[in-house]
Formats: structure tokens, C-alpha cells, sequence
């Protein structure tokens, strides 16, 4: 015959089994890693390698042959190697920006692309110094037509801007996707996509000229 259990015995085994539940989903939880949040970070910082003095004597008005000088960052947090493309573009304020949501880059003309293997955790920084060696204007409308970036020349032909307003210098962080085996705007993190970009405006004026 089964001797019957008080009720204060089960009560205490039920205890003692809901304790051990318990025990066992805490040290489950404290033993095992938690998942770490995959991403880049992008920056621009100022010629003192500060967030400080983007533009010569701050202002924004750029006159041609005037030197702004940057310094251009990212950061790989993504938990592997990682090879990244920055992708400089210039825009005005009538050309549209990346789109967060749907993960597009902006259409503006690329000047220039900057590559990097980068492992985790690492920061990669570069000077970005670039001058406006032409501006041509004609009925208010100012184009900066050769620009100068770490002393590579490159053309515009594209982008303009009433009175040389509201210009724009576009960075873009792509990188290398393996299964698609290409480059592609901003990161994939499983299923999800994630853009990083920034801007820094500024306006083109020609000597002798006020906006």
C-alpha cells in the first residue's frame, strides 16, 4: 500500500519543483550570451578631428579655391570582417535624400568611393579635403563644375543650385554582401536591412559674388 502524502509534503514538493524551474531559467539565462545588436556607425568630423569647425571661419558659404578639410569615420560592430565602400555623392536640396525606410540611396552623382577591409570592432578614419577649383553661374543659377577630393579632380556636369544655395555632400556606407555578391546600400542583419548615411551642406559662391 502507497502511504498518501500530507499536504503539506506536496506543498513543499511543489515548492521545491518550482524553485528548481526557476533556478534553472536564471542560470540559463546568465551563462548564455546575449545576442549582440549588429551595425555600423558613420561619422564626419571637423578639421580638428572634433565634432567642431566644419567649415572655414564656420561659414558654410564656400568660396572657390577655399580648403574645407574633414575627417571621414566608420565602425564595424557587425561581429566579423567587413568590406565597406563610402560612397560620396553631391546633391542639391531638389534631389532626394536615401531613403531610411525603403533602404534606397540617393540618385545624385557619385564623385568618388572609398574602400576598407574592416574587422570587428575596427574604426576606419580618413582625411577628406576637398576644394571647388571651378564654380560657373549663369541666370543665378551656380554649378561647381570641377571639384578637387584628396587631389583627385573630378567633373560636374549634373548638379546645381539656385545662387550656388543648399548644396550638399552625401556620404554613404555600402557594403559587400556575399549572397548577392555585390555591394549593396547599408547592412544586412539576418532578414533585416539597415542604411547609415549623412550630409554636410554648404553653398558655392565665386569671388566677388554674394548669395
Amino acid at each position: 500500500m502507497t502511504p498518501k502524502l500530507s499536504e503539506d509534503v506536496k506543498r513543499a514538493i511543489m515548492v521545491f519543483i518550482m524553485a528548481t524551474i526557476v533556478f534553472t531559467m536564471l542560470a540559463y539565462v546568465a551563462i548564455t550570451p546575449r545576442p549582440r545588436e549588429q551595425f555600423f556607425q558613420i561619422y564626419v568630423l571637423g578639421e580638428t578631428g572634433m565634432a567642431e569647425r566644419y567649415y572655414p571661419e564656420n561659414n558654410s558659404d564656400i568660396i572657390v579655391g577655399r580648403v574645407v578639410k574633414w575627417y571621414v569615420g566608420t565602425t564595424n560592430f557587425m561581429g566579423s570582417v567587413q568590406y565597406v565602400v563610402i560612397k560620396v555623392k553631391l546633391a542639391n536640396s531638389t534631389i532626394k535624400a536615401p531613403d531610411d525606410v525603403n533602404h534606397v540611396p540617393s540618385p545624385a552623382p557619385v564623385l568618388l568611393e572609398f574602400r576598407k577591409v574592416l574587422t570587428n570592432n575596427d574604426t576606419w578614419e580618413f582625411p577628406f579635403i576637398w576644394v571647388m577649383k571651378e564654380v560657373v553661374g549663369d541666370r543665378g543659377v551656380v554649378s561647381p563644375t570641377i571639384l578637387e577630393i584628396n587631389n583627385v579632380k573630378i567633373r560636374n556636369s549634373h548638379v546645381s543650385a539656385l545662387r550656388g544655395c543648399n548644396l550638399r555632400i552625401v556620404f554613404e556606407l555600402w557594403t559587400y554582401d556575399p549572397q548577392s555578391d555585390s555591394f549593396v546600400f547599408g547592412w544586412r542583419t539576418g532578414a533585416e536591412q539597415r542604411v547609415a548615411w549623412l550630409q554636410m551642406w554648404f553653398n558655392a559662391t565665386r569671388p566677388g559674388t554674394s548669395l
